[in-house]
């Protein structure tokens, strides 16, 4: 699915940041619970806007240097990128029509 991608402290600069779409990135760890249970949520979201916003998985316990350099302090951590800018950021799970909500109104936004 190329609306999907995992990117780590190597990969994220050619996976997010020079990517050709907005790029929601999904700030998770294996061991949290709530990042389990948002997954299908941003899976979902990521399907129903294909071709019109792309989402990045970052695994925190893999990508120190990402997690430092965006200042991650929780997880779920999901920021939108756009043109490889920090546009909107927010912490926590959320029901997919909700972050779905979020993230429509993030692309509407004058970047």
């Amino acid at each position: 699915m190329p609306w999907i991608a995992e990117a780590d402290d190597d990969t994220f600069a050619d996976v997010a940041q020079r990517a050709d779409l907005p790029v929601l990135v999904d700030f998770w760890a294996e061991w949290c619970g709530p990042c389990r249970m948002v997954t299908p949520a941003l899976e979902q979201v990521a399907q129903e806007l294909a071709g019109r916003v792309k989402l990045v998985k970052v695994d925190v316990d893999r990508s120190p240097a990402l997690s430092q350099r965006f200042t991650i302090t929780g997880v779920p951590a999901l920021m939108m990128l756009n043109e490889g800018r920090v546009v909107a950021q927010r912490v926590g799970a959320a029901p997919a029509p909700q972050l779905r909500e979020w993230v429509e109104d993030t692309l509407r936004a004058p970047s």
